[in-house]
């Protein structure tokens, strides 16, 4: 295990960043991102996975319980009905925009393995017509449902399209699911260089499971922690407008800048003094840090209702639940070392 003092190497960060963005599971199918993720931590480290599919970690002992909670599912479609053509009628899970998978490449993921396909384009000049398309057709190369069938897809099964982790000039970085790959690629990091004999109190991570259609994994583990911890730190995206076409008053967080205390969102607020007390740590630690709001929501927020403060850390994000959202690798290395910080420190 590496000291716990030392800076996060930008390739250590790839390893285990490019393993988990090329593991596919739309939400409700997340086993295979778990299997990765149970892969990449280090040997002998005890976890358990729960009757809504989360994978739970934990490191040190007594009161305090701090969570850190990161979701391992991806946005996708699911398919909803055969055709007699042998096309896929879909739906999008999770929020996006279907317009951007048209005439790209798709992958049908059955019990029985993987079926390549192509996101049919809809026919624009039928959009607002009873005749209209639906927002998303998949062609697998069948002639009609009986061939399509003999290839193992039934409805529920969910659609995805092939991803590849790339390297960009500098620091950057793009591929599909980020959002929150990045996230669980820094509860990985920061629990390799976690000694549990050195903590004060108790920390558990949990990497959830659906949270891009309801936080359904979070509200488990709300339930299952009920008023036990004392914080929880939701690790996820913080969509940024650092990019060429949006405004900049509004979300602004600059990728290479560091990870985002995410104050305020849809679906939360974090007490000013929690956010004062995470800028002074942080600053303590040399780590930079970003203060911001933004839209969406997190899993932290769930914790509400227990009387849970909601804490969330952020990495910006650019082209956020497109298929080529960009990140900077120094973001993610400063963002795991955050979240070691705060184990230890907070």
């Amino acid at each position: 295990m590496l000291s716990a003092q030392q800076p996060v190497p930008l390739d250590e960060v790839e390893r285990v960043l490019q393993p988990l963005v090329e593991s596919y599971g739309v939400s409700g199918m997340e086993a295979p991102v778990r299997g990765t993720v149970e892969r990449l931590l280090p040997r002998g480290m005890r976890t358990q996975t729960d009757t809504a599919g989360n994978l739970w970690l934990t490191m040190g002992r007594g009161e305090p319980t701090v969570v850190f909670v990161a979701h391992l599912d991806e946005i996708g479609f699911k398919v909803t009905a055969i055709r007699d053509d042998g096309t896929l009628d879909a739906v999008a899970v999770g929020g996006l925009f279907p317009t951007l998978w048209e005439g790209r490449p798709a992958l049908v993921h059955t019990g029985g393995g993987v079926v390549p396909g192509v996101f049919a384009p809809h026919d624009t000049a039928a959009a607002g017509s009873p005749e209209a398309e639906p927002m998303v057709r998949v062609d697998v190369g069948a002639a009609d449902r009986a061939r399509a069938e003999a290839l193992g897809i039934r409805p529920g099964h969910t659609v995805t399209s092939p991803k590849q982790y790339v390297r960009l000039l500098g620091t950057r970085a793009t591929a599909r699911s980020f959002d929150d790959r990045v996230g669980s690629t820094a509860l990985v990091l920061a629990a390799r260089r976690l000694v549990s004999a050195r903590l004060r109190h108790t920390v558990i991570f949990v990497w959830s499971t659906r949270e891009e259609i309801g936080l359904e994994g979070a509200a488990a583990a709300a339930a299952a922690l009920g008023l036990r911890p004392a914080r929880v730190h939701a690790v996820d995206t913080f969509v940024s407008a650092d990019s060429p076409l949006e405004r900049t008053n509004f979300g602004l967080a600059p990728l290479g800048a560091g990870p985002v205390a995410r104050a305020l969102d849809n679906s939360s607020v974090t007490p000013p003094a929690l956010v004062d007390s995470l800028v002074t740590l942080a600053h303590s630690a040399r780590i930079p840090l970003q203060v911001g709001a933004t839209n969406g929501g997190n899993d932290g927020s769930v914790f509400a209702q227990w009387g849970v403060p909601d804490v969330p850390l952020g990495w910006p994000l650019r082209y956020s639940h497109s298929p080529a959202e960009v990140a900077d690798l120094r973001d993610v290395a400063a963002l795991a070392e955050l979240v070691r910080v705060v184990a230890e420190r907070w």
